[in-house]
């Protein structure tokens, strides 16, 4: 019975597609933001914004990227790839001279493609946007342009508006409406005044990108485009605080993710679906009435967004590779793998110390002073960021922030094999060869590669090989 509702559900849209013309597309990204810290999601950054977009469609409540990096984000996001694949693991890298973005396929049937603000993805002829910024943030200006020759031209468009909020250094919004000694910590930090003032410019700036959302969507709202165009908003990988981004746990890859689509998506809807930031290249194809290739990771979220299914998948992936990284760990391998409750991670070398630029920073020495003078919940927290044993198991549902491991509990040894074997058959079919990949890191940097960034990668190999 499902089935049939899902089909005729399809038959309905695409004979409604037929006759109507191709949806514009507009993508708002983040940078560095913890989805649980958007007062959209319950966090305590003010995004009214957000609020709006959500009130008008679909929230999703479990949306992953696949590294929680921004290179390897985006180049995931932008060709429904996952990275190792794509050849896109490491950080600052470049996809493999094979794959395709989402601009190409668009281009193919007619759309503009433009990508405004930070873009973080090379090679050129892979990723061949329009491209245009205001610093590394995107140029409302820009969208003007896009949404006036859309209706001169009547050709449809992409617009991607990658924002550089909140990364930091975060000195953009207001950090007064986010007093230090108001704010609730994260149970992840360790309670210290650089940590507390970090906090609050950090949440600020969370505003000040929730300004950026209601700048583009209120831009289109005005526009002849806005009941024919898909938004989607999605947050990134986690905060640079300590045990979010540059790590697997669920802070580090999680993200938001709030879309609409006037007359296809339901107002105020929620979905618990397990969904992934390579699903958005499928989705875009699918919308504008593309045949989905076979070498795409992801698959459509269009049946969860117009109701037909409430569910999507099963597991979702994610790897962290700090080789190369600014104040990385000269190689530190994470792989890691999720179901609709457990996530289950590999540290590949767990006898090596973990450190990025996270560790460098103001906060984590703050914790490392508190610690060496016998604050115990400091001591705890410097200890298990830095040195991690190599199987970790967590309840997600009941230890969302991923600190008690149940790897060695006997109760959850049928949860552990079970994500074990789908994280072995993922990177199998990935072609991840786990520590050898991870050396290899470098190579997939173009600083360090001796291809160009525009010429030759190697060729398309088969998955596995």
């Amino acid at each position: 019975m499902i089935r049939f509702i899902y089909l005729m559900a399809l038959v309905a849209i695409f004979s409604a597609r037929s006759h109507a013309a191709p949806p514009n597309l507009l993508l708002i990204i983040a940078d560095d933001c913890t989805y649980r810290d958007l007062g959209v999601y319950g966090g305590q950054a003010k995004t009214p914004h957000l609020e709006k977009l959500a009130g008008e469609g679909m929230k999703f409540t479990r949306c992953f990227q696949a590294a929680p990096m921004c290179s390897p984000t985006r180049h995931a996001l932008y060709t429904g790839l996952y990275p190792v694949k794509s050849g896109a693991y490491p950080n600052h890298t470049m996809a493999y001279d094979w794959v395709k973005s989402i601009a190409t396929y668009l281009q193919s049937k007619g759309y503009t493609t433009h990508l405004s603000g930070k873009t973080h993805v090379k090679p050129k002829s892979v990723f061949p946007f329009e491209h245009s910024s205001t610093g590394n943030n995107p140029d409302p200006a820009a969208f003007a342009a896009v949404l006036k020759k859309g209706t001169d031209s009547k050709k449809p468009f992409l617009f991607i508006a990658a924002s550089n909020e909140p990364h930091s250094p975060w000195d953009k919004g207001d950090p007064s409406h986010y007093p230090p000694a108001s704010l609730k910590l994260p149970p992840v930090f360790v309670d210290t005044p650089d940590t507390r003032a970090g906090f609050s410019k950090y949440l600020a700036e969370i505003t000040f990108f929730d300004s950026q959302v209601g700048d583009f969507v209120g831009m289109l709202d005005k526009s002849p485009h806005r009941d024919n165009t898909l938004v989607i908003v999605v947050s990134e990988q986690g905060t640079s605080f300590p045990f979010a981004k540059w790590t697997c746990y669920d802070v580090g890859l999680a993200s938001a993710c709030i879309a609409r689509w006037p007359g296809k998506v339901k107002p105020g809807s929620v979905s618990d679906a397990l969904i992934e930031y390579v699903d958005v290249v499928p989705t875009f194809l699918e919308a504008a009435d593309i045949a989905r290739p076979e070498v795409l990771d992801g698959r459509s979220l269009i049946p969860v967004l117009t109701g037909a299914a409430t569910t999507h998948k099963t597991h979702v992936f994610g790897l962290q590779t700090t080789r190369g990284i600014s104040g990385g760990s000269d190689y530190y391998g994470i792989r890691s793998v999720r179901d609709a409750r457990f996530r289950y991670i590999r540290n590949l070398t767990p006898k090596v110390k973990f450190s990025n630029a996270a560790t460098s920073s103001l906060n984590f020495k703050s914790w490392q002073k508190l610690a060496a003078n016998g604050d115990a919940n400091a001591q705890r927290l410097v200890h298990d960021y830095q040195n991690r044993p190599a199987v970790e198991l967590f309840d997600c549902e009941n230890d969302p922030w991923n600190r008690d491991n149940l790897a060695s509990d006997p109760k959850y040894s049928e949860q552990l094999s079970g994500l074990r074997v789908k994280l072995d058959a993922w990177m199998k079919q990935q072609g991840d060869e786990g520590q050898p990949t991870e050396m290899k890191a470098l190579e997939r940097m173009p600083r360090n590669s001796k291809q160009e960034v525009d010429g030759d990668a190697p060729k398309k190999k088969k998955a596995g090989k």
